[in-house]
């Protein structure tokens, strides 16, 4: 249970209704999301595509479109250089598919999660000059690569770099790297209106300015490939949880809109695989559906098994890589579980010795260290504190003061809004041999032998309290299930696509009485229960959550055996309760039934 607080952001919300024509109830929530203005309501509303913000604003952009046609005039051999995860994927796809069209002779490669490790290391640049390649073009990565760039400078290849990661700042001066063009909208001399973009959006606005410059963006052709790799810069922008608002938003409403119409194969294929509808695609889809699978490969073997998916152009081939890719990520989320299941166990051990630490640092060994994050970040849900997952690096890093090999650790940490995790590895960063990140994330190499002095001094120096353990639930507004229709619901949808920076709405009810209940699902982990409120209507509910844990509330609240009387049916109306809630409708044979889905739960 979590510390409820609700939004109090005071407008006037029926003005804002009449005028837009919404009901009060999603005025208010639009008020709650920060969006007050009528050109940020036009926009959240009813923004499209022509409403994206002209990519003229990104700074050296027409010096690298300019670049990028001199090198296709010259027939020079291009290489575009991208990343591991579903936005580097995304981003490296858009620029070779867009770059092929307008005649380039350009190839990609994608770097080794372990071998070759984030972003362009001085092998890849070896590579691409021993390859032949006149360029390198980098998408998601390449602004801090300034070693690397300058070796291939030294080398005498042209490099255009396209990224949208932090600019790495000494003494509070921004080190750029020496490349021909640097595209990156965190640049402070930059002028985008919106510069929180993922790497995908950097290299479709980079093509965008590239068919401008050569005089074809009025070609259906070039219409058509745009209209086409938005999907792929939705989908990128979702699973890179970059905030859904501004651009960002209008992006994936359009990726929603257009992926039923896709003409990728591969992507069609992953759709099938995975058994959804093309046609009632939502964001949780690409976050925890298709994304996984894309990130499975460069998880567990290679990102370039997801690239040759998209490249793919025969149906059947497209279906055994995407079945490949589906495995992978089963057996990724297998590996997960067993993770989870082991770090929550070494924890227990650990409170059963004492109080639970501050902040959890976890070595697991036989972890493969692709999957550290994922699970630190379901430690850190489970037990709402910073968590560190760190696992035995797949190949030994460093030497000790004699000289020999030792082992080394390699990990994910994963924050609560109160602990600055970049902020306090920053303050012991002599224990490590690389790290980095920010406030809610980072990732950390150190020796073995150094864990348990890191585990020591993050909690001697952590200050945080008990009150600070505690997750705060932000609720929308108190509503009445009665207040609840289908029209209201269908409203609510309005303000899709919801994700990191438009959290679906969250209201609250109190005097909630149970009535009945059921435990459905094959593993038996969904509740739903007859309930009634204040009005004295009957109303379904529903609850996705820890099951065993609202039984043993409803034990503790009622008394021993409330839970097993209100499955059975013997409750009298006394068990009454506090609800946070969102509303749904299920639709069966042909009824629609409005469910109150529980997200929290109190007294």
């Amino acid at each position: 249970m979590s510390k409820w607080m609700v939004s109090m952001k005071k407008s006037d919300f029926q003005a804002t209704a009449k005028r837009f024509g919404i009901r009060d109830i999603t005025a208010r929530l639009l008020t709650n999301r920060g969006i007050t203005s009528d050109e940020a309501i036009e926009m959240y509303l009813k923004g499209d595509k022509s409403l994206m913000h002209d990519p003229y604003q990104l700074f050296d952009i027409k010096k690298g479109a300019a670049i990028i046609i001199d090198e296709i005039n010259k027939k020079s051999a291009i290489r575009v250089i991208g990343d591991y995860d579903v936005d580097g994927i995304c981003s490296t796809f858009i620029l070779v598919s867009g770059l092929r069209m307008f005649g380039a002779d350009v190839d990609y490669v994608l770097p080794d999660r372990v071998k070759d490790g984030y972003g362009l290391s001085i092998k890849l640049v070896e590579d691409a000059y021993e390859a032949g390649k006149n360029m390198i073009l980098t998408c998601d990565n390449g602004i801090a690569a300034s070693e690397q760039i300058s070796y291939a400078k030294n080398k005498g290849m042209t490099v255009v770099v396209t990224d949208h990661h932090e600019v790495p700042i000494d003494s509070d001066k921004e080190i750029l790297p020496e490349a021909d063009a640097v595209i990156d909208p965190k640049r402070r001399d930059d002028g985008s209106s919106f510069k929180e973009i993922c790497g995908a959006v950097v290299a479709y606005k980079f093509l965008q300015v590239v068919a401008t410059e050569l005089g074809r963006m009025g070609e259906s052709k070039v219409q058509d490939f745009f209209d086409e790799m938005l999907v792929f810069a939705g989908l990128a922008t979702v699973c890179d949880v970059m905030e859904l608002r501004d651009e960002n938003r209008v992006i994936v409403k359009e990726s929603l809109k257009r992926i039923a119409d896709t003409e990728n194969i591969g992507l069609k294929a992953l759709i099938n695989v995975n058994k959804l509808n093309a046609d009632a695609m939502s964001a949780f889809h690409y976050g925890f559906v298709i994304g996984p699978c894309l990130n499975a490969s460069g998880r567990l073997d290679l990102a370039s098994r997801a690239m040759s998916l998209f490249l793919e152009d025969d149906y059947n081939k497209a279906v055994t890589i995407a079945t490949d890719l589906k495995e992978l990520n089963d057996s990724r989320k297998d590996m997960t579980v067993k993770g989870v299941d082991r770090a929550s166990d070494l924890i227990d051990i650990e409170m059963s010795a004492g109080a639970l630490p501050k902040v959890l640092v976890v070595f697991l060994p036989e972890v493969h260290e692709s999957i550290a994050g994922i699970i630190a970040g379901r430690i850190r849900e489970k037990y709402n504190r910073p968590t560190i997952i760190l696992t035995e690096a797949a190949r030994e890093e460093d030497e000790d003061s004699e000289g020999q090999a030792e082992k080394m650790a390699k990990g994910s940490g994963r924050s609560i809004d109160n602990y600055d995790m970049f902020a306090e590895l920053s303050r012991v960063k002599e224990l490590f041999t690389k790290f980095g990140g920010h406030k809610m994330a980072a990732g950390l190499s150190l020796p073995v032998s150094n864990i348990e002095e890191l585990r020591k001094r993050l909690n001697e120096n952590c200050s945080l309290s008990e009150e600070d353990f505690v997750p705060v639930l932000h609720l929308d507004m108190a509503l009445p299930f009665s207040a609840v229709d289908e029209d209201l619901i269908y409203e609510f949808s309005l303000l899709e696509p919801f994700g990191n920076g438009n959290t679906k709405p969250v209201f609250a009810h109190r005097n909630v009485k149970l009535l009945s209940g059921r435990v459905l699902g094959k593993n038996r982990n969904c509740g739903k229960y007859r309930v009634s409120d204040d009005s004295g209507k009957i109303f379904e509910m529903m609850y996705f959550g820890d099951l065993e844990s609202f039984n043993g509330f409803l034990n503790e609240s009622f008394g021993d055996g409330a839970a097993d009387d209100l499955y059975n049916g013997y409750t009298d109306g006394s068990m009454m309760i506090k609800v946070a809630y969102y509303p749904n409708i299920n639709s069966y044979m042909g009824k629609n039934t409005i469910q109150m889905v529980m997200s929290d739960y109190c007294l």
